[in-house]
């Protein structure tokens, strides 16, 4: 499901209570991380939750890709991990760069529903995914 299918699906929603049963749902759908990934490395700090984050990068033909996986012990995060996903995992650093979060969550309409604290930690995964893309951007050109 690309981000354009989740912002149509969103559309759909007629009021916020139906929107957060789907962000939920959506994070139910999440590949379990094992044990040895619930580790202090894939830690997200900034978050009120707990999250961790697993990067994998992947040559493909045209370079470097990467695909993130993660978990919450928080429902409600687990289904923003599960959207972040869908913004991120699969492509080159520099398409991860050039994705503009704030302007994605407000088309879903949830920066105006996310406390806060859940905002914050929002855009520390953010900020996490955008290093890592620096990283392996880094790393490629190096």
């Amino acid at each position: 499901m690309s981000i354009d299918d989740l912002i149509a699906d969103f559309s759909f929603l007629d009021d916020w209570e139906e929107r957060y049963r789907y962000v939920i749902e959506l994070g139910r759908e999440l590949e379990p991380l094992s044990a040895e990934e619930h580790s202090p490395e894939n830690k997200v700090q900034g978050c009120v939750s707990q999250v961790w984050l697993v990067t994998e990068p992947r040559m493909e033909a045209d370079g470097t890709h990467l695909v993130f996986r993660g978990d919450s012990d928080a429902h409600i995060v687990r289904g923003l991990i599960a959207i972040l996903l869908r913004m991120y995992s699969g492509r080159t650093p520099a398409e991860i760069l050039a994705v503009d979060a704030k302007d994605i969550m407000a088309k879903l309409g949830l920066n105006e529903h996310l406390s806060p604290q859940r905002s914050n930690g929002l855009y520390s995964m953010v900020g996490r995914i955008q290093r890592d893309a620096r990283t392996a951007s880094a790393a490629a050109h190096g």
